[in-house]
């Protein structure tokens, strides 16, 4: 992990008519880390994320990539730099199978300049790699799985072709809207490991996350969101030791069990 910032979030402010989702949030994410973004519904947390994908457009505030300012740019446009996201609620190519989801990104511009797919051009090269990607990220190779249509997938498949796609455009950081809601315990024993795997290959990962105590886990700094507010930011042992954030989320049992054992 680098201390050098790979991303700047400065005063982004979002209002929905009368309504301010988000005012003024700023943190920066450094290079190599995980960070984590927690808050009860509604604290503007996935309208962040949007704001920073390039989703939706921020009312005001800057947002810097590398130093490069990615305010207002269209969602390609900031792909195509590297900055990539899953969605909470899964977004593959329901009719085609898994591998062919990856195809799209892999024909990529970004692909294609930063090596993303090997071979000679031909599509049977990128059905390949779409099958050496599903395969890193837990596909087991030799079964049906990655030949079966993307609809007839659970939940904990999709995922992972979540991520899959987006390992497909060689990011520098990827953003999780909720990477391990709806999955079991033993699909988040096996997510876990992934995710720190991910992050020893040199990927930045900003998390949001409903499922605290497996998020604590990997997470080297927390940021914690409430009425679009940024409440506090720390390690997570400072964030579950904050009088703030256990007002915040009073009366929640998941994270009255975390903090139980801090």
């Amino acid at each position: 992990m680098s201390d050098h910032s790979i991303l700047q979030i400065q005063g982004v402010t979002k209002a929905f008519g009368g309504i301010l989702a988000l005012n003024g949030v700023s943190f920066d994410v450094h290079e190599g880390e995980i960070v984590g973004i927690i808050g009860p519904n509604g604290s503007g947390k996935t309208t962040l994320i949007n704001c920073i994908t390039g989703f939706i457009k921020m009312t005001s505030g800057k947002v810097f990539f590398r130093g490069r300012n990615i305010s207002g740019k269209p969602a390609h446009k900031i792909a195509d730099m590297g900055v990539t996201r899953t969605f909470q609620i899964m977004r593959p190519y329901y009719s085609l199978p898994s591998y062919k989801n990856l195809i799209i990104p892999l024909f990529s511009p970004r692909a294609r300049r930063t090596g993303g797919w090997r071979g000679g051009g031909k599509l049977g090269d990128r059905d390949t790699v779409g099958i050496d990607i599903l395969e890193e990220i837990g596909f087991e190779r030799d079964s049906f799985v990655p030949y079966k249509i993307a609809s007839t997938l659970p939940t904990g498949y999709l995922k992972r072709l979540e991520l899959a796609r987006c390992l497909a455009l060689k990011p520098e950081i990827i953003i999780c809207d909720e990477i391990f809601s709806g999955l079991s315990m033993s699909e988040i024993a096996s997510m876990v490991p992934l995710i720190e795997r991910l992050q020893m290959d040199g990927i930045t990962l900003l998390m949001i996350e409903h499922r605290l105590r497996e998020l604590f886990r990997v997470a080297n700094r927390v940021i914690v969101l409430n009425f679009g507010e940024k409440v506090i930011e720390g390690i997570p042992e400072q964030i579950m030791a904050d009088e703030q954030v256990r007002e915040v989320y009073f009366g929640s049992e998941e994270v009255e069990e975390v903090m139980s054992h801090a």
